[in-house]
């Protein structure tokens, strides 16, 4: 099962370019499951997640976020919104959104959304996520991972597939929130594949990112402990996304992509 988690910067920038370049990267990567922050849905163009799934024949659900009067404010223009989609190759037979807890004044309307899918032989819990951003804003973060982490363990019962928790977490390795989703059973693909292949997804080699700080990672795949003979192990993860494609990046964020042992596979192969 392959699995990737994307932030598509919204609708800033070259945004038309940039969709058919996220369109490439995605239809080159052929996935199975895709979490997607920063979606954008307008009165004059439809919803990018809609789309993305019409051109790559997958199943999609998208939450918009609960306050896009803030972001409306950022790109100028109330047609606008924003949101978290799932694109799935199985059917979305569940869906819940759950409002990520923060205090008023950073309060931007942020969601987790999951997706139950109904993949062959087990049902997947799969769950996409945005945490807050501020820089300081760390005791934030830790409980936003409680919330969400607890959100995914609800849905996930019933299924012998571990839960998988993708998203941009605003936060890089090390950080007590990152260590807290560990803490909370959801180890870091990375860590579990390949700890020193390149994992940065925000870089300053990204044009759209600026300044000159180190790379950094904040976006995850956290899959749970594998299920009945290595149901959901991680096999691989690598990057995607991380250049431009005729000449366009196709968002500030760089994509994470990691191939898990799935519902369907023959045993010998998980």
């Amino acid at each position: 099962m392959r699995v990737v988690t994307w932030n598509l910067w919204w609708r800033f920038g070259p945004w038309a370019e940039r969709q058919k370049a996220v369109l490439a990267v995605l239809r080159d990567l052929g996935p199975d499951v895709v979490g997607l922050q920063e979606v954008w849905a307008s009165d004059d163009g439809g919803n990018l997640a809609e789309w993305l799934a019409g051109e790559l024949g997958l199943h999609w659900t998208w939450a918009a976020y609960g306050a896009p009067e803030r972001w409306q404010r950022r790109i100028g223009s109330e047609a606008v919104v924003i949101g978290t989609a799932v694109l799935s190759r199985w059917p979305v037979v569940e869906r819940a959104a759950l409002r990520l807890p923060a205090p008023a004044e950073l309060d931007d309307g942020r969601v987790a959304l999951y997706a139950g899918l109904d993949a062959p032989g087990h049902l997947v819990p799969f769950c996409t996520a945005h945490l807050t951003s501020a820089p300081s804003a760390a005791a934030v973060r830790r409980r936003q991972v409680t919330a969400v982490t607890g959100f995914l363990d609800r849905h996930r019962r019933g299924t012998a597939h571990p839960g998988v928790l993708t998203g941009d977490f605003n936060a890089g390795p090390g950080t007590d929130e990152i260590r807290l989703l560990a803490d909370r059973g959801y180890p870091d693909a990375w860590d579990l594949a390949d700890p020193a292949a390149p994992s940065a997804t925000w870089d300053p080699a990204n044009p759209y990112v600026g300044g000159d700080g180190p790379p950094n990672r904040v976006d995850y795949i956290r899959p749970g402990p594998p299920g009945p003979g290595g149901l959901g192990r991680v096999r691989a993860v690598r990057r995607a996304g991380d250049g431009p494609v005729d000449g366009v990046w196709p968002s500030d964020h760089f994509a994470v992509v990691a191939d898990l042992a799935g519902p369907g596979d023959p045993p010998e192969a998980r």
